[in-house]
């Protein structure tokens, strides 16, 4: 049996910045990391394409929250202690430098995550810190009943599938596994049971097909719900993606969740355009190219796929010219445009990227110190928490922000 200060249960983003930040504040500090899997870091290697998008370009904290759908209000008064512009200067004082990409991801300038990797790595070995992997935590407690051995009631036992570690203070940093919430759930904590965020749709229409890798900024809402949304939408071979669709499904989580992932979208390929203003535009396209075909050149600022697929949809033949179109053609394209209605029939993972919706209930943590209310001397940050973000960088940011406020906390 090992007795340590600090035990942090996961080796991912927040339980390596959480261990690194600790140790750098107080190098006496005896700090192991417990990790169930072979490797660590393994969700920072893929994200972003394998680039690492370390955070985002938002400095303001109340514009940084909203991009949280579960976590906003929480996450506001901890981003005033530590976020983006921190996160910069904190990769940067360790050697690392970060780019911002003109949608606002910041990357470090070496485009790999395992820039990121190594610096963790590297600073973990600087700080003694024991990365301990194959330790599949089973248990956690306040008795001997594991140990054999007598101590107070406010040293934590983990026992791990390798053996059982005493520690003063423990670290829940397990991002979104069933296994450890009920654990958690043993503790005390009430768990919202976790749901899929960040997912794609799939949706089979004719009106798409074959338009794979065809991109506009669109206005969509799912019918039958608040749901709404806006940004660039992008056409896959499986269906929809793109900001505006993980936007829906980030917010929408748990009502999607609730009917099965079935259900009908409403697309605005106009954006802003009403279906009248619209159909207005039609009909000064209808004068200014009377002799035309309106397959000839796309128009409305819509790639010439995706408006020619519009046309067809309205009935509107290739062979036909502008000055022939009658009234209910044009009410049926301008329709097309600013209504389109598109079934969605399931969904898929966002790139390599599994994100939920779920976990500790947030009311149960401080979040000046992410303490946990129901337990002492028990701190949680990143997914194990029911918050998460939109993509972008704001879910690692979360991380380092949890992870920061806890070692300022047990440091004070």
């Amino acid at each position: 049996m090992t007795k340590f200060d600090i035990l942090i249960v996961g080796g991912g983003a927040a339980g390596f910045f959480t261990a690194i930040n600790l140790a750098e504040k107080n190098p006496q500090l005896k700090i192991a990391i417990l990790e169930r899997g072979k490797d660590v870091l393994t969700k920072v290697k893929i994200s972003g394409g394998g680039r690492c998008n370390v955070t985002h370009a938002e400095f303001i904290p109340k514009e940084l929250s909203k991009k949280y759908p579960r976590g906003e209000k929480e996450l506001l008064g901890p981003f005033h202690t530590f976020m983006t512009g921190d996160t910069i200067a904190w990769f940067e004082e360790r050697g690392v430098e970060l780019k911002i990409e003109d949608d606002g991801r910041m990357f470090p300038v070496t485009d790999s995550s395992a820039t990121i990797v190594d610096c963790f790595i590297s600073l973990a070995k600087k700080h003694h810190i024991e990365v301990l992997t194959n330790h599949a935590v089973q248990d956690v407690g306040f008795d001997d009943a594991f140990a054999k051995a007598q101590t107070t009631t406010n040293t934590f036992f983990v026992k791990t599938s390798k053996g059982v570690f005493t520690c003063d203070k423990l670290v829940m940093t397990t991002g979104s596994n069933p296994k450890m919430w009920k654990l958690l759930e043993k503790l005390g904590h009430n768990i919202t049971n976790a749901v899929p965020s960040l997912f794609t749709f799939n949706i089979k229409d004719k009106r798409i097909d074959g338009l794979m890798g065809v991109a506009k900024d669109v206005t969509i809402k799912v019918l039958g719900t608040k749901q709404k949304s806006e940004g660039p939408l992008l056409i896959t071979h499986w269906g929809m993606s793109g900001p505006a669709i993980l936007k829906l499904s980030a917010w929408g989580a748990r009502d999607l969740a609730a009917i099965n992932y079935k259900f009908d979208i409403q697309v605005n390929w106009l954006q802003h355009y009403s279906q009248e203003e619209a159909l207005e535009m039609l009909m000064e396209l209808k004068m200014a190219h009377a002799k035309q075909s309106p397959h000839t050149y796309a128009q409305l600022d819509l790639p010439k796929r995706l408006w020619q697929s519009l046309l067809i949809a309205a009935g509107i033949q290739p062979s036909i010219k502008w000055a022939e179109l009658t009234k209910s053609q044009l009410q049926s394209l301008s329709r097309e445009l600013t209504q389109s209605r598109y079934k969605v029939d399931g969904k898929s993972t966002f790139k390599e990227e599994f994100v939920t919706a779920g976990g500790v209930n947030l009311k149960e943590v401080h979040f000046k110190t992410f303490e946990s209310k129901k337990v002492n001397h028990l701190y949680l940050a990143g997914e194990v928490l029911n918050i998460d973000a939109i993509t972008g960088g704001f879910n690692f940011q979360n991380a380092w922000t949890g992870g920061y406020l806890i070692a300022q906390a047990i440091d004070s």
